[in-house]
């Protein structure tokens, strides 16, 4: 029992009754490994605070992004349904790095805000997501100053000869959402496979308020095929290929008026479509020289970013084709020594980018072809080598510690508005982090880290519409963002209850934020340009546990908290942008029976008013501040056998009407949302 609650204090999540191999495939997940150190160690030897996700959580989620709700360190940010963003300490987009199954997801053209392409990670065969909260600067290099989140995919398993699957069937009343899900794998003791597939349509949404907020629909596909080869005890070959898109996503705070608005900022606004494929190859060596495990990945990713745009009551309908096709190869090796274990690597990742861009006068029928929004023919790449070291100094005391040496190569080719630009960053990254068992059941984590941010494409040659009625010019002088961020950690895990506590502080320099220019487009968007003018300090908390009351009654809780202020180019301190209000998560685990629980829960956040000039601006934010919230839950899941699983959630009880600080749309009101999963 005390494993397990550890493992579930650490994550601050749970799991009801016992999962049957009949769903996905899948065993008992061991959540207490993780890969953060980009090797499978246990939970206790990882200094940085981690936040795991277990599958079915996932599964259960619209898009990937509705899981991260609720969790330690975590706050999601939805600007339309259909996307979603995870924001870790304050940090939000490009400064927080997401990879699938090792690979980076982020990709040149990735804002410094929140962004949809985790949206477009299928969440069906999610193995778990683990998420790294503060920098990993060693381990990971640019982009990582927030945290990391990895959403590691199920993989069909060789132990399980014949052939196992299952079908999820989901629906809601709020998104009117019905969701279908199914997966089936073959296997034996050399080769094993799996084929997915998903869908998913909504409606328009209906928030606290009653109404039905609109356009707000949207519909995804999603398709997965991959097969594991195992030629001897040693090697391991993987393959898989992902594919998802969203054919016509509306932007919803784009075509409605926000805070301080008589009217919207576009008649259109659709991302048509949202597309992500993604194929991956790994070899595994298990007992490579000198007892090493070697893994070399390639990866190849292609994100499409299409839009159609039309400004509000404008005759002109602007179409966008704008695509990023990401190229990694990665190799990693770990071995251990008598007193620790090192992790040593080397990566390369070239990026891409197309983009063009034409109008069409829906009147006349007259186009013209016009600059795109990011450079055409625009490519980054990224070089690194590292190593990290965990060093068992006593049975009580382990300190691990990393440096990263990091190119950035950012190419972009003249253009009617700016000449050929190239553009290098190198930096050294380093990080140090100690674990100190003070007794059995406690142990003390100090990590201290130094990493940084390369501009890409979006921040050094982005033109177009953005949100909130702006206009972005680019700006081929940005340098790298740098980031210091040091967090003190207590573990308790004990036989009948555990947790942690963390705090944490970061200095954020030459932060690259959007600035007004002063200049204002014929079509009355105020012109913003990326620039690095910001010296932020961020501070907070995390605090999350799990209480055992009785054998069949548990009680969990997960509390954040974020302050953050920032000093612009004028000289004056102001709030930092988007920062989380307190937020959090109560909950109480009643199992009923064997196969059948109980999980009233409370979700909340305060108000928050701590807002920077440029939140004020954002019509996705009221001026005076988000409203504090709290709603009242109920989870049931039901194992009404070993192939049959119900799960009903009754959310917003009190049909609360509230929006997420910084989203783009009211959440949901009252909502009945019932899933079933049929494994054979």
């Amino acid at each position: 029992m005390k494993q397990i609650l550890k493992s579930l204090g650490c994550a601050g999540v749970v799991i009801f009754g016992s999962s049957s191999e009949a769903f996905s495939g899948q065993e008992e997940i061991d959540e207490i490994q993780v890969t953060a150190t980009r090797r499978v160690v246990s939970v206790d030897d990882v200094s940085a605070p981690i936040t795991i996700i277990p599958s079915e959580d996932i599964t259960s989620a619209k898009v990937l992004t509705d899981s991260i709700v609720g969790r330690p360190g975590v706050f999601m940010q939805q600007t339309t349904p259909g996307q979603g963003a995870a924001i870790i300490r304050g940090l939000k987009g490009s400064e927080v790095l997401h990879l699938v199954d090792g690979i980076r997801l982020n990709n040149a053209i990735f804002r410094n805000a929140p962004t949809q392409y985790m949206a477009l990670v299928a969440p069906g065969t999610l193995e778990k997501i683990e998420i790294v909260r503060g920098a990993s600067a060693s381990l990971y290099g640019s982009d990582a100053v927030g945290g990391v989140v990895q959403a590691l995919s199920h993989f069909p398993s060789f132990d399980s000869a014949g052939s196992h699957g299952n079908v999820f069937l989901g629906f809601d009343t709020a998104d009117l959402a019905k969701i279908v899900r199914a997966s089936a794998e073959f296997g034996n003791e050399k080769v094993a496979t799996l084929i997915s597939g998903e869908y998913l349509k909504t409606g328009n949404r209906k928030t606290g308020d009653g109404t039905r907020a609109g356009p707000s629909s949207y519909e995804s596909k999603a398709g997965r095929v991959a097969a594991v080869l195992k030629p001897d005890n040693s090697q391991t070959l993987l393959f898989d290929l992902q594919i998802s898109t969203q054919p016509m996503t509306p932007r919803f705070d784009e075509l409605v008026p926000g805070y301080g608005q008589a009217e919207p900022s576009s008649s259109e606004f659709f991302f048509a479509p949202n597309e992500r494929i993604f194929a991956h190859a790994r070899y595994t060596k298990a007992d490579w020289f000198g007892g090493a495990e070697l893994n070399l990945d390639i990866g190849w990713q292609r994100i499409i970013d299409d839009r159609i745009l039309r400004d509000f009551l404008s005759s002109v309908r602007r179409h966008e084709t704008n695509s990023s096709d990401l190229l990694g190869l990665t190799t990693t090796a770990n071995w251990d020594t008598d007193n620790g274990f090192w992790v040593a690597g080397v990566e390369f990742y070239r990026d891409n980018v197309a983009s063009e861009r034409y109008e069409e006068d829906t009147i006349t029928g007259d186009t013209q072809i016009i600059a795109p929004r990011f450079p055409n023919g625009s490519s980054v790449v990224h070089n690194a080598v590292y190593g990290h070291y965990t060093a068992r100094l006593s049975e009580s005391q382990s300190l691990s510690g990393g440096v990263r040496f990091s190119g950035v190569s950012t190419q972009i080719p003249a253009t009617p508005q700016m000449p050929t630009i190239t553009v290098r960053q190198d930096d050294l990254s380093a990080d140090l982090g100690w674990v100190f068992d003070l007794h059995g059941n406690t142990q003390l984590t100090v990590n201290v880290s130094y990493g940084f941010r390369a501009p890409n494409i979006f921040d050094l040659g982005t033109l177009g519409d953005r949100p909130g009625n702006r206009f972005n010019i680019p700006n081929p002088a940005l340098t790298s963002e740098r980031i210091t961020q040091v967090d003190f950690g207590v573990r308790y895990g004990g036989e009948r209850w555990d947790g942690e506590a963390v705090v944490f502080g970061m200095q954020y320099r030459d932060r690259i934020t959007s600035v007004l220019t002063g200049d204002i487009t014929s079509s009355g968007r105020d012109v913003i340009q990326s620039r690095n003018v910001a010296s932020a300090d961020i501070y907070g908390f995390e605090l999350n546990g799990e209480a055992l009351l009785r054998s069949w009654l548990s009680v969990r809780m997960a509390l954040n908290y974020s302050r953050g202020g920032q000093l612009p180019f004028d000289g004056m301190e102001i709030p930092a942008d988007r920062i989380p209000p307190l937020n959090g998560f109560l909950g109480v685990d009643i199992q009923v029976t064997d196969s059948w629980s109980l999980e009233p829960y409370l979700l909340f956040a305060d108000s928050q008013t701590h807002l920077s000039p440029r939140d004020i601006r954002d019509p996705r934010i009221d001026p005076e501040g988000t409203a504090g919230w709290a709603t009242i839950n109920l989870r049931s899941q039901w194992y009404i056998n070993d192939r049959l699983q119900l799960d009903t959630r009754l959310e917003n009880l009190t049909d609360r009407h509230y929006r997420l600080h910084g989203s783009g749309i009211d959440a949901v009101g009252r909502n009945l949302q019932i899933n079933i999963r049929a494994g054979w």
